[in-house]
């Protein structure tokens, strides 16, 4: 390397570079109609996600006209707006002021003419912010389906599947009550593939996906949900607006900010210190400790071999992984991710890495993610701290925390999932 003769240093700068290329104040104004797009018409800001109230405040600092809104965020990541209301509620498990949020969302869209235009800020997130049960049930059947899917190691993907048919308001039905006026919907993705109906459960696009598949999601991970669930996926009540339909002709969705954009660049930081960068992926997923072994594997290759590439280079991938919960400890994929990483590096010389969650909240805790390097295990021995149980008891935040390693970034105000880096120096030359 040449710019950074600390390698921890120069890790924590690629992931800054990360989120920075998702802010929205940075990624919104590009995409925003112009006031003679409305044809006379009035224009509604609504939106849910982490990223919400800061790609809110970026529509108020670039849209000359009149305009008004209101917009769903996580608790600690509302921004000050003056023309849209900014609701904060809980994420990941639901709340009650979600729940009103939701509500008052609806109501919100009601009446308007085809001259209106909705601009819908949707990023990760959404799904938690927006828990308008579906017909039969309440807010504690949602928080109870929510808790064991979190619990169950399915994939971003099946538990927003489950999501959408449990819900009011997503799965396109948002969209369909804004009808007859036209949704433009600006999405900043956290989720592998970039799916629209994956990221925030799509409240503003059709959804493909059946009950019965939410049905097959739930038998898959032996999931116990209420029988009122069960008996409103059964039913086929729960279905959720389909491609074709008519309420969502003329809407116009784009993809602002994305996990590949973010990796590209941190790819550029590194370059500019003298590391090659490999991008291995935008959206790895699986169990967390099994993707943290492989990508582990990957670097001891290339410190011992020089292969696939060679050493000084830096080992990019994002996406979203699972964790299935059997210990007591304080989970976060990404901590979780890292901490068997670690392990399987064993301590490798020159072998430096980061996983972080770009919202800056790993699993359930306001800690983005941790830091390793080649004295992480012997570090943690010699505060008797054994790393393969704290593995076991799925607790890296207690783990990395105890070595002063946790990366803490307070809200980042954005989302576009996991950052992984594993950085393998050159190996110093022989005398």
């Amino acid at each position: 390397m040449t710019a950074s003769p600390n390698p921890r240093e120069l890790l924590r700068r690629m992931f800054d570079a990360a989120v920075a290329s998702a802010q929205p104040a940075l990624c919104v104004p590009p995409h925003l109609p112009t006031p003679a797009q409305l044809g006379g018409g009035r224009l509604i800001v609504i939106g849910a996600g982490k990223a919400s109230a800061a790609m809110a405040q970026a529509v108020e600092e670039h849209w000359p006209g009149p305009l008004t809104g209101l917009v769903v965020t996580r608790y600690g990541y509302g921004a000050p707006c003056q023309r849209i209301e900014i609701v904060e509620a809980a994420h990941p498990v639901p709340d009650a002021a979600g729940l009103a949020a939701a509500q008052r969302m609806l109501a919100f869209v009601k009446g308007l003419t085809p001259q209106d235009l909705v601009l819908c800020l949707i990023s990760g997130g959404g799904s938690a912010l927006l828990p308008l049960p579906g017909p039969g049930l309440t807010l504690q059947h949602k928080q109870d389906v929510n808790r064991a899917l979190l619990k169950s190691g399915a994939t971003i993907s099946e538990m927003n599947c489950v999501r959408r048919h449990l819900s009011g308001i997503k799965g396109g039905r948002l969209a369909a009550a804004c009808h007859p006026a036209r949704v433009l919907t600006l999405l900043i993705s956290d989720v592998p593939g970039d799916n629209p109906i994956d990221i925030a459960s799509g409240p503003t696009v059709a959804d493909p996906s059946t009950c019965a598949d939410a049905l097959a999601v739930i038998r898959r991970y032996g999931i116990e949900v209420p029988p009122q669930v069960r008996a409103l996926l059964d039913s086929g009540a729960g279905e959720s607006v389909k491609p074709g339909d008519p309420r969502l002709v003329g809407n116009a969705v784009r993809m602002i900010a994305a996990p590949q954009l973010a990796l590209e660049a941190a790819a550029a930081v590194a370059r500019q210190a003298g590391v090659t960068p490999y991008i291995l992926g935008d959206a790895l997923e699986g169990e967390a400790r099994e993707v943290g072994k492989v990508l582990a594997g990957m670097a001891l290759q290339v410190a011992r071999h020089g292969q696939p590439v060679p050493a000084p280079c830096v080992l990019l991938s994002g996406g979203e992984t699972t964790v299935t919960l059997r210990g007591q400890g304080r989970g976060g994929r990404n901590v979780e991710c890292l901490l068997s990483s670690a392990i399987t590096l064993g301590g490798q010389a020159g072998v430096y890495g980061i996983a972080c969650d770009t919202d800056g909240v790993d699993g359930a805790e306001d800690i983005a993610g941790a830091l390793i390097d080649p004295s992480t295990l012997a570090r943690a021995w010699a505060k008797g701290i054994a790393p393969k149980d704290a593995l076991d008891h799925n607790d890296g935040h207690g783990f990395f925390q105890a070595l002063g390693d946790s990366v803490i970034t307070g809200p980042t105000r954005t989302n576009v999932n996991d950052f992984r880096a594993l950085l393998i120096e050159a190996a110093p030359a022989q005398p």
